[in-house]
């Protein structure tokens, strides 16, 4: 297929530093899928809030992406400005802010993440009856499930569609939905969700097991890169540091040393997004060579590290791999 304006745009004009790191690293994710692998795509930060949806739920669309590791806000930040965009408040200049605004935010129901005030009542509390009786309704049932298939259910039950503020296609939630795509939320607790399900715990109206927890994500991820690592093999592509990358990629050393399965693949391609200082003390800043060490890449895996803005950086890298 012919590459679109963006796409010609980038190869015309993204020739040194980091922006020909980005070149590089999108053309390495289209040999790879084009040679029959896999990509798992890792979510840290709030990405979701920048409605990284537009670009992320097209590539899911086009089985660009077979797995996602993502934090507990972005999972559920992109049901947030599904049902509640309009309520949304942008805020220019939020370095401006004195504490004094912070708080006057807060008085005034609006959890700010950077330039994008999050509305409380109409985004958590729009969400939270549907969550509430989807625990409770599995709990009653004897049943657990983890905490996307909680939301995928509630997506595909169709009782959130009279609240959708945005066009359903921008939601990569939906798409993931539509998709079963398989999912890993490690530390989902310290999500708002994860929060008003811990409320309803120590209330006593729900028992913790209802929600699947961290070890069994762990095993579940195991149990899918055993499956699907075969042939050319899985990639990572990392948006961001943090939980979301760390707790998947160890996913290969876990197999290899802790469980002596020795015909474990390394992870097949790798590439960064991180504004984060290079730094070897840093597990967001460190070089993918690092990775090495620990046994999640091997010395031919291509390694690409693009320090960037993500917000900037993952919309055209997809825009690339789906030839826009």
């Amino acid at each position: 297929m012919s590459k679109g304006p963006v796409s010609q745009f980038i190869e015309k004009n993204y020739l040194h530093f980091n922006a020909a790191a980005l070149v590089d690293a999108a053309k390495g994710y289209e040999l790879h899928l084009a040679e029959g692998g896999k990509m798992l795509v890792s979510l840290a930060g709030a990405m979701s809030t920048a409605e990284l949806g537009i670009s992320l739920a097209e590539m899911i669309r086009q089985d660009k992406i077979a797995f996602i590791s993502c934090t507990g806000a972005n999972l559920e930040e992109d049901v947030m400005n599904l049902v509640a965009h309009s309520h949304y408040k942008r805020i220019p200049n939020y370095r401006d802010l004195t504490p004094q605004d912070e708080w006057d935010l807060l008085e005034n129901h609006y959890n700010r993440v950077t330039d994008t005030c999050i509305p409380e009542e109409e985004a958590f509390r729009r969400l939270q009856s549907h969550l509430e009786k989807a625990w409770k309704d599995a709990e009653a049932k004897g049943e657990r499930y983890f905490p996307h298939e909680y939301l995928y259910s509630i997506i595909l039950s169709g009782a959130l569609e009279p609240h959708y503020e945005i066009d359903p296609k921008n939601s990569w939630m939906i798409a993931a939905a539509e998709k079963n795509l398989p999912i890993v939320c490690p530390g989902w607790e310290d999500s708002t969700s994860g929060n008003i399900f811990t409320s309803y715990v120590i209330k006593g109206e729900l028992k913790a097991s209802t929600v699947k927890s961290g070890i069994e994500y762990m095993v579940f991820l195991t149990e899918w890169y055993r499956a699907n690592s075969g042939g050319k093999g899985v990639g990572f592509f990392q948006i961001g540091g943090g939980i979301a990358g760390d707790f998947p990629i160890c996913v290969v050393p876990m197999m290899y040393q802790d469980l002596e399965w020795h015909d474990v693949p390394f992870w097949a391609y790798f590439c960064q997004i991180s504004d984060s200082t290079t730094s070897y003390g840093s597990y967001s800043g460190a070089v993918p060579n690092e990775k090495i060490t620990w046994g999640k890449l091997d010395t031919t895996s291509p390694k690409y590290i693009i320090e960037s803005d993500a917000t900037i950086v993952a919309p055209l890298v997809f825009a690339y791999v789906l030839n826009q």
